[in-house]
């Protein structure tokens, strides 16, 4: 929905307000002298702080910052609302800008039992899917070491996630995708889920590293050789117990490429990643931890049976997971099926019985029927899910 500046004030002083203060700081390098840009990114970062330990998020934060500072209107999610943010202090130092910010959010309440857990998800290695663009700067590592970051940044800024890392060899998922093979990519993550111990996969293409014919010496006017470089990537999340896609989104960027087009590029040192480029990658990334985070929250939480007893099961989700004594689980029993154009799919029966967790270690939790019914319709590697 959209809220005007004067619907805000009046949210601001009703006499009965929900709404929690808090205050963050932010940090920002300041590139050729343009102050203005690097405070604006620098209330950006500070404000994503304090939407994070508010549990609210907003469709974009670049709108809710110029909203707030200078446009009528500002764009905000369902989960949560920006009342006001004030700038309390800014310092400039050594071409970095701090500013501290107090921001009024309004959150919501869960709207899913699901947002209570981690979901384990494996991360593969990236296709590079024109390798010859990697050529210059020689930079063909950048299909591990991407991973890695994003791997990073979800460890640090994300909440419904815990991630593994499969960056040994590379997947036939892009051979798969780029020919519609539908079954086939299904049948990959499934079986990558499974042999990981994981909840969903995520797959990615770099699409283009191309470089500009032109110089860009808009950018760096005083120096030459300057070209822009694109970075376009997507990324794919499929359930790793079904092989469907649940999650795709792509990411179109450029930055200037201030290397000599003929120099090998380290892509894992600082170097590389305090340059323009490079930082409009790590953009990109943290844009790619919120969005994956978010389409993941109230995904169902599932984990798969390792054993049956009686009345009671084992499953392999945990304490890492936020799994506690006391939670209730629903029990689906896999019920696959072919059509009649011979394509396989997943089906569920559901038990009519629920189970409590009695017990819980770090990577897997004991639970027992609420009434000791005996679960004889359950199998190892059927499903215990919460929603």
């Amino acid at each position: 929905m959209r809220l005007s500046l004067i619907t805000l004030c009046f949210a601001l002083y009703t006499s009965v307000s929900f709404g929690q203060w808090y205050e963050s700081q932010g940090v920002a390098n300041i590139r050729n002298g343009d102050n203005k840009s690097a405070k604006t990114q620098a209330v950006q970062n500070a404000l994503k702080k304090a939407l994070l330990v508010a549990g609210a998020s907003v469709s974009s934060v670049q709108q809710v910052v110029n909203g707030l500072l200078t446009q009528d209107q500002i764009s905000i999610r369902a989960s949560g609302s920006v009342n006001s943010l004030e700038l309390i202090s800014e310092s400039y130092n050594d071409d970095i800008v701090t500013v501290t910010i107090r921001a009024d959010i309004f959150p919501q309440e869960k709207k899913c039992f699901a947002a209570d857990y981690k979901k384990s998800m494996l991360l593969t290695r990236s296709n590079i899917l024109h390798r010859e663009q990697a050529s210059i700067g020689n930079i063909y590592a950048i299909d591990k070491t991407l991973i890695k970051k994003l791997a990073n940044k979800i460890k640090l800024k994300g909440i419904y996630l815990d991630t593994k890392l499969a960056l040994q060899s590379k997947t036939e998922f892009s051979r798969y995708n780029q020919s519609l093979q539908t079954q086939s990519l299904k049948n990959l993550a499934m079986s990558l889920a499974n042999m990981s111990n994981s909840q969903y996969v995520l797959f990615s293409e770099i699409q283009d590293l191309s470089m500009a014919d032109n110089e860009n010496n808009e950018w760096q006017f005083w120096q030459s050789n300057i070209y822009q470089r694109q970075f376009n990537i997507s990324l794919y999340v499929h359930d790793g117990t079904t092989g469907e896609r649940i999650f795709d989104k792509h990411y179109l960027n450029s930055a200037p490429w201030s290397f000599d087009k003929r120099k090998n590029i380290d892509v894992t040192s600082h170097n590389f990643w305090q340059s323009e480029y490079g930082q409009k990658i790590n953009m990109s990334l943290d844009d790619m931890v919120q969005d994956i985070d978010e389409s993941m929250m109230c995904q169902p939480t599932q984990g798969r049976i390792v054993q049956v007893q009686g009345n009671s099961i084992t499953f392999n989700l945990g304490k890492r997971h936020g799994v506690q004594v006391g939670d209730e689980f629903s029990l689906l029993h896999f019920s696959n099926f072919v059509s009649d154009d011979n394509r396989s799919y997943t089906g569920f029966n559901i038990s009519p019985y629920k189970v409590i967790v009695t017990s819980v270690s770090q990577d897997s939790a004991h639970a027992t029927t609420t009434e000791q019914h005996i679960l004889d319709n359950i199998q190892i590697n059927d499903l215990a899910v919460r929603y």
